[in-house]
């Protein structure tokens, strides 16, 4: 009985959070761009003074990674946020081309449902909130049970910060009684616009299936690429560094390193050096039991723990100060564990004869899991960039640089986003780094060019032309020409 009256609580407290926050966009939408910017430079200001206290904050709710990790996260999610979005033209007239006489306007989307993950709570808040409100729109955060107070002590700076601004602080809100029942009448609320939806699969699935439409992620299963150029003491490191950041919390993050079966002892020798722990066969068979869950999906037990953790969970016997876990393996798919993501510092490791072969590896690992995510390449030879690049099913294509970081856009010059679009093939509504212009509509505002009698005149006269005529075809040449094609594939 308890359980039930906590689900009505919670689903009438969704009610009334929608209802202020509809009020509060709606007020927002009058403001101009300088006052909207100046509520998001207070928030973003807001999360660069919290982010000790917080990342602490996150640390000793989840359990999940490292605190001082989670410190760079939230400076990430709000103060390098802020920096990339600050000058974006996100409110009234975006753009008017005078030739074709066409003017863009900027429409927000209004009130907006954020679904907040356990792996990077209090940074994914901030990141939300600033692409929200700069693009003009509320947003309801739905938080993971298990990061639910850090997330509402988050929300609660974020809302005096706007307050302190001049905003409405209804315009970023929280759910306090997370449940399921709430987080579904959230999402199928009818004055809820759009969801932005980061965290596990099934999650993101229920967003897609609710009807509103939904901004969701798949899991990421990037596989690392060193390839013969590549500086490889320089690559073992930013996958090294990658892996171990926050205990590899994040889903850009390398979940297999492939090389070629001639530089298997060097890359070998070069990751043991830097913290690498190669399991023996009988270890990585018992830690790849205990890595995924009878259903196949990741087990939460190794989720943003450390490798020495990890081993005592598993009971196996590791060296003092070993960083990484890393698995041979040699298959990908069910019976494979370490082809699956793992959102904590465990490698696969894949040799290939050659770099075409470890291309086709690589798609193979992505289309099993994180199709459309992304990849990671180490190499100084471009060409070998340009074939993966066009092979590759993942919407990012990290060169040279640190997996997680780089997906992210802390390393690299794409958009900064705690929310990574996968694309049609990983069943995305997008393939960006979500930004506040995935958050609003464009309004065009089209002045007439043309009259009808113009347009008749356009059209080219057809009289001299002709149906194609089959005789007029080599039917013979062109039943070759397809024999060969298929013979080729």
């Amino acid at each position: 009985m308890q359980l039930y009256d906590k689900d009505l609580l919670s689903v009438q407290e969704v009610r009334e959070l929608v209802e202020k926050a509809k009020a509060a966009q709606k007020e927002l939408s009058q403001k101009s761009q300088r006052e909207v910017d100046a509520i998001v430079r207070s928030i973003a200001e807001a999360g660069g003074r919290n982010a000790r206290r917080l990342a602490k904050l996150a640390h000793e709710e989840t359990g999940f990674g490292v605190e001082a990790d989670k410190v760079i996260k939230n400076v990430f999610g709000s103060l390098g946020v802020y920096e990339q979005i600050k000058d974006m033209k996100t409110i009234g007239e975006l753009d008017y081309d005078e030739e074709k006489r066409l003017r863009t306007l900027a429409v927000p989307v209004g009130v907006i449902a954020g679904l907040i993950p356990s792996t990077n709570p209090t940074s994914t808040a901030f990141y939300k909130s600033e692409i929200s409100v700069k693009a003009g729109n509320a947003i309801i955060f739905s938080p993971h049970p298990n990061a639910r107070n850090c997330i509402l002590e988050t929300v609660k700076v974020i809302r005096q910060a706007i307050a302190e601004a001049g905003g409405n602080e209804d315009l970023v809100s929280c759910i306090t009684l997370p449940t399921i029942q709430a987080t579904d009448n959230l999402m199928r609320h009818p004055d809820v616009s759009l969801i932005l939806a980061t965290g596990g699969s099934a999650m993101v699935r229920a967003a897609y299936s609710s009807g509103t439409p939904a901004i969701g992620v798949g899991p990421g299963n990037g596989p690392a690429y060193i390839e013969k150029t590549a500086d490889l003491a320089l690559a073992v490191k930013r996958i090294m560094d990658s892996k171990t950041f926050d205990n590899g919390t994040i889903c850009a993050s390398e979940q297999s390193v492939v090389c070629e079966k001639d530089m298997e002892e060097a890359v070998r020798r070069e990751m043991e050096k830097q913290g690498a722990y190669f399991l023996t066969s009988e270890q990585s068979a018992k830690l790849g039991k205990f890595i995924l869950r009878a259903n196949g999906t990741m087990n939460p037990a190794i989720v943003g723990k450390s490798a020495a953790v990890i081993a005592e969970l598993a009971d196996i016997e590791i060296p003092k100060g070993a960083r990484v876990l890393v698995a041979k393996e040699t298959g990908i798919g069910r019976g494979h564990p370490y082809s699956n993501e793992k959102l904590a510092p465990i490698l696969a490791f894949y040799t290939a004869n050659d770099f075409m072969e470890a291309c086709d590896l690589s798609c193979e690992i992505l289309h099993y899991e994180g199709a459309g995510h992304t990849f990671i390449i180490h190499t100084k030879n471009p060409e070998i960039v340009k074939y993966f690049a066009k092979r590759v099913p993942a919407s990012r294509v990290i060169v040279n640089s640190p997996g997680a970081l780089g997906g992210i856009g802390a390393s690299t010059g794409m958009i900064p986003s705690l929310t990574l679009g996968c694309g049609a093939i990983g069943g995305s509504a997008t393939s960006d780094n979500v930004g506040p212009m995935n958050l609003l509509n464009r309004r065009c505002v089209a002045e007439g060019l043309k009259e009808l009698d113009e347009i008749k005149k356009e059209i080219p006269d057809c009289g001299s032309c002709r149906p194609m005529n089959v005789k007029d075809v080599d039917l013979d040449a062109v039943v070759e020409e397809i024999v060969k094609r298929l013979r080729s594939i």
